[in-house]
C-alpha cells in the first residue's frame, strides 16, 4: 500500500489473528466506517458533560463551539494516529513495539485494555437496565440480572464473530443512532425552544477557562479511541487517504458529539435533571417516546461497547497470553462480568469511578504522543513491516525511552488535572525523542568503539 513499508507479507495473514490485514482482504469502505465510528462514538459520558455545561457558565453558542472544537481536535489526533496501521494493516498492540519494543507492549496494553474492560460490564448494565424498562412497560416483567445476563452474552457472541460480526451491528446501529439523536433534540426544541432563546441564547457565558475547560473535557471523553485507532482502520480497504479518513471521523465525531452534548445541557436545563435519559422521559411522558429513547440507548450500549471496548482487551489478551480471537472474547466477556458492573453504577459509587478515569487517563495522553512521534519524527514514516513481528529483531526487549517518557507525561497529567491530557502531550513527545536520540548516540559510540578494537 505504500513505498515507505518494506516487507508486507501477506501469507502472515489469518482472520481475527494479530497479522497485518492485507488490502484484499479488508471489508470496509468509507461509509460502513463513518457508520462504525457513528456507533461507537455515542456514549453517556458526551450526554453527561452536556449536562455539566448547564454549571460551566457557558451559553448555546459557547457550548456548540466548545463540543465541536474538542470533537475536531480528536479527529485530527485520529488521522496521525492512523496513518501507520492504515498503511501496515497491523493492529494497536503490534504498533506498540517499534516504540515500547516487544516486552514492553504489556503495558500500554493493559492501560487500554483494563478499562475498556470495566466500561464494557458498566455499560452493558446500563444497556440491560434500558431493556428491563422496555419490558417492565410492555410486559410487566422486572428481572434486571437475567436482563443483564442475556444481554451482556450476546454482545460476547457478537464479538467472538470477529470484526464482520461488529461491522454489521455497528452498520445498523449507525443508523438508528442517527435518527434517534435527531428526534430527541427536534422533540425538546419543539417542546421547550423558548427555554433555549431566553435563557442559552441571550445569556453573556465566558470564552475563558469555563470555555477552553469544556473543549478539554470533550477530548478527554474520547481519548482511548486515540491511542487504539489502529484496532478499526486497519480493516479500512485502500484508497482512502488521510484528508477522507479525517472527513470521515469528522461527520462521525462533530455532529453526534455535538447532538448528545445539547441534548444533555437542553434536557438538564428544562428538567434540572442531571441524568439526561431520565430527563428526556419526563419531558415527553408518552410509553411509546420513552420506549423508543430506551431502545437507543440500548443499541448505544452495544455499538459503543463492541467497538470501543472488546475489541482493545481482546487483542491485548492475545498479544500477551497467545490466545485466539474467540477465547479471547469470551475472557474478555466474563471479565468485564466480573467488574461488578451493579456496584459501579450506584451513586456512592461515582467518586470512586471518578477517580479511576482520572488514573487511566493520565496514561493515554502519554501513549499517544509517544506513538506519534515514534512514526514520524523518529523513523520518519519509514518501517520495515517484518520487524514488528520478529520478536528477536531490532524491537526486542523493552525500550527504557519509551517507559521513562509515559512516566513524565504521567506526572504531567497530575499536574495539570483539569487538562492532563493537553498538558502531557509535549513533556512526554520532547522527553521520548531526547531519550531515544542519547540511545541512539549511545549505540552508535559503543559500536564506534568495538570496531576500534577489533
Amino acid at each position: 500500500m505504500s513505498d515507505n513499508i518494506k516487507n508486507v507479507d501477506v501469507d502472515i495473514y489469518e482472520t481475527d489473528s494479530l497479522s497485518p490485514v492485507p488490502a484484499n482482504k479488508r471489508i470496509m469502505g468509507s461509509a460502513s466506517y463513518l457508520l462504525a465510528w457513528l456507533g461507537g462514538c455515542v456514549s453517556i459520558g458526551n450526554f453527561s458533560l452536556g449536562s455539566n455545561l448547564v454549571e460551566g457558565g457557558l451559553n448555546l453558542v459557547q457550548a456548540i463551539v466548545a463540543i465541536a472544537l474538542g470533537s475536531g481536535l480528536v479527529a485530527i489526533c485520529l488521522v496521525l494516529n492512523d496513518k501507520l496501521c492504515y498503511k501496515s494493516g497491523m493492529p494497536y498492540v503490534v504498533q506498540l513495539r517499534s516504540s515500547f519494543g516487544f516486552k514492553g507492549t504489556f503495558i500500554p496494553s493493559l492501560c487500554r485494555a483494563i478499562p475498556a474492560t470495566i466500561w464494557y460490564g458498566f455499560q452493558s448494565w446500563v444497556g440491560a437496565s434500558a431493556l428491563n424498562e422496555v419490558s417492565k412497560i410492555l410486559f410487566s416483567y422486572d428481572n434486571i440480572i437475567l436482563f443483564f445476563i442475556v444481554f451482556h452474552l450476546f454482545q460476547v457472541g457478537l464479538s467472538a464473530l470477529g470484526f464482520k460480526g461488529i461491522k454489521a451491528i455497528e452498520n445498523i446501529g449507525g443508523v438508528i443512532i442517527i435518527a434517534a439523536l435527531t428526534y430527541m433534540l427536534v422533540t425538546i426544541l419543539r417542546l421547550h425552544g423558548n427555554i433555549v432563546t431566553e435563557e442559552l441564547l441571550h445569556f453573556k457565558g465566558s470564552w475563558g477557562l469555563p470555555f477552553f475547560g469544556a473543549v478539554t473535557s470533550f477530548i478527554g471523553v474520547n481519548c482511548a479511541v486515540l491511542i487504539n485507532v489502529g484496532d478499526y482502520v486497519r480493516e479500512v480497504k485502500p484508497g482512502i487517504g488521510p484528508a477522507k479518513r479525517g472527513m470521515v471521523y469528522c461527520l462521525a465525531l462533530i455532529p453526534a458529539t455535538v447532538f448528545m452534548g445539547i441534548i444533555g445541557l437542553l434536557v438538564t436545563k428544562v428538567t434540572g435533571i442531571a441524568n439526561p435519559v431520565v430527563g428526556f422521559s419526563q419531558i415527553v411522558p408518552n410509553k411509546l417516546v420513552v420506549v423508543l429513547t430506551l431502545v437507543f440507548i440500548i443499541f448505544a450500549q452495544i455499538t459503543t461497547n463492541l467497538l470501543n471496548n472488546a475489541l482493545p482487551p481482546i487483542y491485548a489478551l492475545m498479544d500477551i497470553m497467545k490466545l485466539n480471537f474467540k477465547k479471547s472474547s469470551v475472557i474478555v466477556g466474563l471479565a468485564a462480568f466480573a467488574s461488578f458492573p451493579w456496584e459501579l453504577i450506584k451513586e456512592s459509587s461515582a467518586a470512586g469511578l471518578n477517580l479511576f478515569i482520572l488514573i487511566y487517563s493520565a496514561f493515554l495522553g502519554p501513549i499517544f504522543a509517544i506513538l506519534v512521534v515514534d512514526y514520524y519524527v523518529l523513523r520518519k514514516q519509514e518501517i520495515n513491516l517484518s520487524d514488528y513481528y520478529n520478536p528477536d529483531g531490532p524491537f526486542k526487549g523493552i525500550n527504557f525511552s519509551a517507559i521513562g517518557a509515559l512516566i513524565v507525561g504521567v506526572i504531567f497529567s497530575f499536574l495539570f488535572v483539569e487538562i492532563s491530557w493537553l498538558a502531557s502531550i509535549i513533556p512526554t513527545a520532547l522527553t521520548y525523542y531526547l531519550l531515544s536520540k542519547y540511545k541512539e548516540k549511545k549505540m552508535m559510540n559503543q559500536l564506534g568503539t568495538a570496531k576500534v578494537n577489533q
